[in-house]
């Protein structure tokens, strides 16, 4: 592992960090995704494709190739030595002190927008009928169009979270589920 700590922009406000996952992470990029985090995925990358990407983008590298802890020429970089998605999940965020609940469920699982609240009398088109008459609240995906509600997607992510050990609390950000 390289030097993979959080930058600040300024004293005292430390700056999220932006990750380029590797093709052999493509879940941990979605789970980093509902945690809030911008997490490039682009797994038609080769090894120096991804390389060029992360430095280019700013992003700090998560891979699980063994050949870039012997390389000198590769940018930050954070290695993933678990290897189920969810060992993965804990790994990332224990040894990088990620903040779990701060912008879970905000960010895009598809495509890594950040999600915007919408009215929503501007998604009765937008929504199932059930998904209209049930719910009051919606974020959309201006990048890809999905929208997301509270609704029993939500607590599967957040209780997945508590028994993962990475949340105590319940955290009061949007929505979830994509329609």
């Amino acid at each position: 592992m390289t030097d993979s700590r959080p930058e600040s922009g300024t004293p005292g406000a430390p700056v999220a960090p932006r990750f380029l996952a590797d093709r052999m992470l493509g879940r941990l990029a979605k789970w980093l995704r509902i945690l809030g985090y911008d997490t490039a995925y682009l797994p038609q990358l080769s090894s120096a494709g991804v390389k060029r990407e992360a430095r280019r983008q700013g992003r700090l590298l998560l891979t699980r190739r063994t050949c870039f802890l012997r390389q000198k020429d590769v940018p930050r970089f954070f290695f993933v030595h678990a290897d189920g998605f969810r060992a993965q999940l804990v790994q990332v965020c224990t040894e990088l002190r990620l903040d779990v609940s701060a912008h879970v469920l905000t960010r895009c699982s598809v495509c890594n927008q950040a999600l915007a609240a919408i009215p929503r009398e501007q998604v009765r088109q937008r929504v199932p009928d059930y998904v209209w008459q049930t719910q009051t609240s919606f974020l959309a995906c201006d990048k890809c169009r999905r929208m997301y509600w509270p609704a029993t997607h939500r607590a599967r992510v957040l209780d997945e979270l508590r028994r993962l050990g990475l949340l105590t609390d319940h955290p009061a950000h949007g929505g979830d589920s994509a329609g």
